[in-house]
């Protein structure tokens, strides 16, 4: 009796080792034609990629929250308040109008904008087609909260011109969405810990350099096209790169490689991504 204790004892000691000693991922692949809705209210349904609502939510640690919201037309979410959660919103396609506490702005396909903390925000559908965006929530310590905004910081993707950036080739041009209060390249210059939103425009056969961030986490969402992308490398150097295609979003940890492979062909339309990034450990106030 007393080896036979000592037995399982010792099994479930290793068990707890091996669950212990267990590495996080390099990587979360999500698709928002396979992610599961979430009924938020009535018409609207929220699907879960990363973070809150998603098994894996405890491999992100800057990153609260990013997901597809959908709204059935003349549908409205339910307003939300997050005292620690700094959140934006980019518009996939449809109508409707966004309120941010007392203010409230129209806002269709191609729009992003900044929501503060603390703020109370919410969007209803005031169309006749369905509308989709995408929800991301970042965290941002008690600490270092800014005040809330003065005004509503809104734009779209056709006022943003795409450039080109040396430290990341030629063939991939960038728009500049939002930065930091600091950024004085993006077109808003609006946040606290997310670092940078931007869209990636690829020539055909473009790649965007694989590269790490070594205090930021990352997310890419295949807005367009196919190609392959790059998550993390081995240690003999070469990378990991695996298929994606449109709808497909990617999560990378910080430190982790990252890249992309754009499989368009010439005289074929661009593939494109929107890439976030956020900051951890958190900046500091």
């Amino acid at each position: 009796m007393h080896r036979d204790i000592v037995r399982v004892l010792g099994a479930a000691l290793l068990c707890a080792a091996s669950v212990a000693s267990a590495a996080d991922p390099t990587f979360l692949k999500r698709s928002i034609a396979s992610a599961r809705p979430q009924m938020e209210a009535p018409g609207v349904t929220y699907k879960p990629l990363f973070g809150a609502g998603d098994p894996d939510a405890r491999h992100l640690r800057s990153i609260a929250r990013y997901g597809e919201l959908a709204l059935e037309p003349k549908a409205k979410s339910t307003p939300t308040k997050y005292p620690a959660e700094e959140q934006l919103y980019y518009v996939l396609e449809g109508t409707g109008e966004v309120t941010c506490d007392d203010e409230r702005s129209p806002v269709k396909a191609g729009d992003f904008l900044y929501l503060p903390p603390n703020s109370t925000h919410g969007i209803e559908n005031t169309g006749t087609a369905p509308m989709r965006l995408l929800v991301m929530g970042f965290r941002v310590p008690k600490a270092a909260t800014p005040p809330p905004a003065q005004k509503l910081m809104i734009a779209n993707t056709a006022d943003v011109p795409f450039q080109t950036l040396a430290s990341h080739g030629p063939t991939t041009q960038f728009a500049l969405l939002v930065g930091t209060t600091e950024s004085k390249r993006d077109k808003l210059a609006a946040a606290s810990q997310m670092a940078s939103l931007f869209i990636m425009d690829f020539a055909p056969g473009g790649t965007n350099i694989p590269h790490h961030h070594e205090t930021e986490e990352e997310i890419y969402f295949v807005l367009k096209g196919s190609g392959e992308m790059v998550a993390g490398g081995g240690a003999d150097g070469n990378e990991g790169r695996y298929p994606t295609k449109e709808g497909d979003a990617w999560f990378v940890r910080l430190n982790t490689t990252v890249g992309f492979y754009s499989a368009a062909k010439s005289g074929s339309p661009h593939d494109q991504i929107l890439a976030v990034r956020s900051t951890f450990p958190f900046r500091r106030p």
